[in-house]
């Protein structure tokens, strides 16, 4: 096995030298396509084999073992200008998208849509290669190792500034799956899937569990959904799927789930199971709101997200999100959202995280929201996460671990029988719809059993603030809209609509 973890280091050491590459975002989208065409080259090497007709999307001269594979290939400025004026005007715009290798072709021309070469030395980029190439993404060890470094790739690109989106860690991925269990016919959606974390953990979930001939793995293929907006995670997710064997991810689309009108996704958008980790404490772009009806708009994108989750999730499908605590005491839009949730699903479980899980990127508390679509509320149950025993917070080098949420998984029960077995303890409690409602759908309810605690947590702190803000601007857009209605329908009818302006000043200050 090669030492992977030193290989990227060695990389990141020689894109620094290069002139043309301006910080970790540009080091990481270079790093991102060019293992992209070396992972692609890999398993369509594999293809060959287990294929006796495959035929390729890209011509043989832009195939990574055509101009990269050979250490002693080409380099300095001739690989320079191989790159800038044949691979990269090729892969983005002049591959066929129709015949037999039609499919591949528009998965590499969607990837490398947004993707440049900021490289300005072909000698460093033949260096890159060259350690790109020590690596095999056909040697099951190595293809292992490299699901840590999407982890690092992601952490480097956070660090490097993109608010409101933070990597999942692996261990609350898998015991989301784990919990949700996707059956091998169902199909599965994370509208906001990133780097398609959940996804691949979905795919290794129904092989372990279900996939048994070639014809499962078939029906595998083909019930794995996301979506994601921004170029680079886009690409990661990509090529996290062409990893875990899904050789044609066509759907794994480049886009927003939410610039597209609520009222357009019909019964043909709905899956069976949606899981995901939509960005929260960030706002979507002017507009995208208006997409929404009138009582679910906010910019958002949490909120947005969720209000969508619970439009296409098909009756009797079931839903995991992770959110904010924000999310489980908000008012204005979020209460009539959590109305919305508790009336049209059975919110059955809310597991309550600790502190730290997201750390070093916020001090946010999250939550996992359990629920299936079909029947309303009647009971939540709470599980409070406990630290395990001897940890006070968790870090880069010691993070959460699945086996953590073993005792969530023993204490679980069957939904098909109501969860009859699940039983109160110091981390479990057990609440009515009733009284929910009572607190006016304020779900943030403590832990019973332990002492009311002050809560002197900065971010926490912060997060409330900004909750609490988020809340005033979205009464006062609604005050506003309610105002120009009335105005509007007053000088319809005839009055006056002069001090309309005054009026809406007024409310404005």
């Amino acid at each position: 096995m090669s030492n992977v973890s030193g290989i990227i280091k060695s990389i990141q050491d020689i894109m620094r030298k290069d002139v043309g590459v301006d910080g970790d975002a540009q080091r990481i989208s270079q790093l991102v396509w060019m293992f992209f065409l070396k992972i692609f080259d890999d398993r369509e090497a594999e293809l060959e084999l287990l294929e006796d007709d495959y035929q390729s999307p890209l011509p043989d001269d832009l195939r990574w073992r055509a101009w990269a594979a050979d250490t002693e290939g080409v380099t300095g400025e001739t690989l320079a200008r191989f790159v800038n004026d044949s691979l990269f005007p090729t892969l983005k715009e002049k591959l066929p998208t129709h015949g037999p290798a039609g499919q591949r072709a528009q998965v590499v021309r969607t990837v490398f849509e947004d993707a440049y070469n900021y490289m300005k030395s072909g000698t460093l980029m033949r260096q890159v290669i060259n350690k790109i190439n020590e690596i095999d993404f056909n040697n099951t060890e190595d293809r292992h190792t490299f699901g840590s470094i999407y982890e690092q790739i992601l952490k480097d690109l956070q660090s490097a500034g993109n608010a409101g989106e933070f990597y999942t860690p692996r261990a609350v991925t898998r015991f989301i799956v784990n919990r949700v269990d996707p059956k091998l016919e169902e199909k599965v959606l994370d509208p906001a899937c990133g780097t398609g974390g959940f996804l691949a953990c979905t795919i290794d979930h129904k092989r372990e569990h279900y996939v048994k001939t070639s014809e499962d793995e078939e029906d595998l293929q083909a019930s794995i959904f996301g979506v994601e907006k921004k170029a680079l995670p886009h690409m990661l997710a990509t090529t996290n799927m062409i990893l875990h064997g899904i050789d044609t991810p066509t759907d794994i689309r480049h886009d927003n789930t939410l610039s597209r009108p609520y009222k357009d996704y019909g019964n043909k958008d709905r899956k069976a199971v949606i899981i995901t980790n939509p960005p929260f404490g960030g706002m979507e772009e002017d507009g995208i709101e208006n997409n929404f009806p009138a009582n679910l708009r906010t910019r958002e994108t949490a909120d947005l997200f969720m209000a969508l989750i619970i439009k296409l999730l098909k009756d009797k499908g079931r839903a995991a999100v992770v959110l904010p605590d924000g999310f489980l005491f908000g008012e204005g839009m979020k209460t009539r959202l959590k109305e919305k949730l508790l009336e049209e699903c059975n919110l059955h479980t809310i597991v309550r995280l600790p502190n730290g899980v997201f750390n070093p990127y916020t001090g946010i508390k999250t939550n996992l929201l359990f629920f299936t679509k079909g029947q309303p509320t009647e009971w939540i149950w709470y599980y409070e996460h406990p630290y395990p025993e001897g940890v006070k917070s968790y870090n880069k080098t010691k993070p959460m671990r699945f086996e953590e949420f073993q005792v969530e998984i023993d204490w679980w029960g069957d939904e098909a029988a109501g969860f009859a077995s699940r039983e109160q303890t110091e981390q479990a409690w057990q609440v009515s719809v009733d009284e929910i409602k009572d607190r006016n759908y304020n779900l943030d309810i403590k832990n019973p059993h332990v002492g009311e605690q002050v809560n002197h947590d900065p971010d926490e702190l912060l997060q409330q603030y900004q909750e609490q803000q988020q809340a005033i601007t979205d009464l006062r857009e609604q005050l506003k809209a309610s105002l120009h209605q009335a105005l509007n329908a007053t000088a319809r009818d005839g009055g006056s609509a002069e001090n309309a302006g005054a009026i809406f000043g007024e409310d404005q200050a």
